[in-house]
């Protein structure tokens, strides 16, 4: 296998998260644009209600006003003994007085009622003279109470010849005759002016009360993205230390395993070397005590290499992460533990992650040899478009979560809080004889190193 240069390697990774980095800014900002506009849409929505509603209210008060201006001074003057008598021939003054109202399509309908439920005067003179029961506000109304107007589709008895005009805004005043005898005013106008003045009020505040939520938004937006920007580089600042940290670790690793390596191995496979003579050259009755302290010293050695394995890792970038560990279930497999890998051949993560997920499986596969009693163990490494996941479960005691880890694995916390940091979690099951499972989740996209 040809190895990378380590130049390009860290330059692509380093290209990778300053490129990760930017998008998590963007997402930050995107999200930021998006809640504001839903919350632009929740708060328009309502307003624009309430506007249209006012405005309907306010043109209901005009209809009233202009109603009562009509009866009180157009009509109550020319409402006269024999118009309330019904004679035909009084109503003609009446009928010139409302035709130009008519024919511009603004006034409907018009009925005049007196106290008792009769209809005295209409433009449609088939209502004259017809009874019909008056609403419950009537006497509170012809004892001087304000108008009523509403806006409905006209379905009442006395509504026949109006049912067929849709909505009509109808309009209820009180006003005097001329013989001084309170009389009801009914009117029916068009809705179309009751509409335009709602799309009036409407159109000319919703756009400036939206141009008000859109500068806010605008305003807060430039804060927000310096913002994103603090809490990006806060944490690409911890990403930082943690590197340094790892890096720390990895070079003090390396020198215990180098000293251990060139200084203690060395003397005790020449002590070892020096006892083995000894024995040859002893008198017959000394030899087993030598054997004895040969294979004693031996162990310890092999002891000692096998600490040296752990504490400096194969080259994770020139190995790969797979092969490296398929090697770190060997002492499982001396152990007569069953190993079962489900590991892809092909394994696309840099040299960050990879080392994470190598120290993560390092520290369960030690626990597992030293304390779990184990008889088998299962390693999966699984890998989508979003993160890379490592499972670890063996069939071994366990222990019990609710009391707390054991000091045995201390590691494990300690690899749980760095993997945290860098944007992932590991999370750890374990059942009193039911074995435990650890899975260790990594995001392929968060940067884990920045130089």
């Amino acid at each position: 296998m040809s190895r990378r240069r380590p130049g390009s390697s860290l330059q692509k990774r380093h290209d990778e998260y300053q490129a990760a980095e930017r998008s998590e800014v963007r997402a930050a900002v995107q999200r930021f644009l998006l809640m504001g506009l839903v919350a632009l849409v929740l708060v328009a929505v309502p307003v624009a209600l309430w506007v249209r509603a006012q405005s309907e209210a306010n043109a209901m008060a005009n209809a009233v006003l202009q109603t009562q201006r009509l009866a009180d001074y157009s009509l109550g003057p020319l409402i006269t003994d024999g118009v309330l008598a019904g004679d035909p021939g009084s109503t003609r003054r009446l009928d010139e007085r409302l035709a130009p109202r008519l024919a511009d399509g603004s006034l409907v309908r018009i009925k005049v009622w007196d106290a008792k439920g009769k209809i005295v005067y209409s433009d449609l003179p088939l209502l004259v003279g017809q009874n019909f029961s008056l609403p419950s506000w009537a006497p509170e109304l012809l004892a001087g109470g304000t108008g009523r107007a509403t806006l409905e589709t006209q379905t009442a008895p006395d509504d026949l010849y109006e049912t067929d005009s849709g909505e009509l805004v109808e309009v209820y005043v009180r006003s005097i005759a001329s013989n001084g005898n309170a009389f009801i005013l009914e009117a029916y106008f068009n809705d179309d002016a009751l509409r335009h003045e709602q799309d009036t009020v409407l159109l000319g505040l919703i756009p400036a009360f939206l141009l008000s939520l859109g500068a806010l938004q605008l305003a807060q937006l430039i804060p927000a993205v310096q913002l994103a920007r603090r809490i990006q580089n806060h944490q690409s600042t911890k990403r930082k230390l943690l590197q340094h940290a790892i890096d720390a670790s990895d070079l003090e690793r390396q020198r215990i395993a180098r000293d251990l390596h060139d200084e203690v191995i060395q003397d005790l496979a020449g002590l070892s070397y020096a006892l083995e003579a000894e024995e040859r050259h002893s008198a017959p009755e000394n030899r087993a005590l030598f054997g004895q302290a040969k294979a004693i010293l031996q162990k310890n050695v092999r002891t000692l290499r096998a600490m040296t394995t752990e504490l400096y890792p194969p080259d994770l970038e020139e190995l790969g992460l797979p092969a490296a560990l398929t090697r770190l279930t060997a002492p499982l497999l001396e152990q007569g533990i069953e190993v079962k890998l489900h590991v892809p051949a092909n394994c696309d993560l840099d040299r960050d992650r990879a080392a994470m997920f190598y120290r993560v499986a390092r520290e369960v596969l030690a626990n597992t040899v030293k304390h779990a009693r184990a008889g088998v163990l299962e390693l999966t490494l699984l890998q989508d478009d979003d993160r890379t996941i490592l499972l670890i479960h063996d069939n071994g005691c366990g222990f019990d979560l609710s009391a707390g880890a054991p000091v045995n694995h201390l590691g494990l916390r300690i690899m749980r809080d760095t993997i945290h940091v860098a944007g992932g979690s590991l999370e750890v099951r374990s059942w009193m004889g039911g074995g435990t499972s650890v899975m260790a989740t990594l995001d392929r996209v968060a940067p884990v190193r920045s130089r």
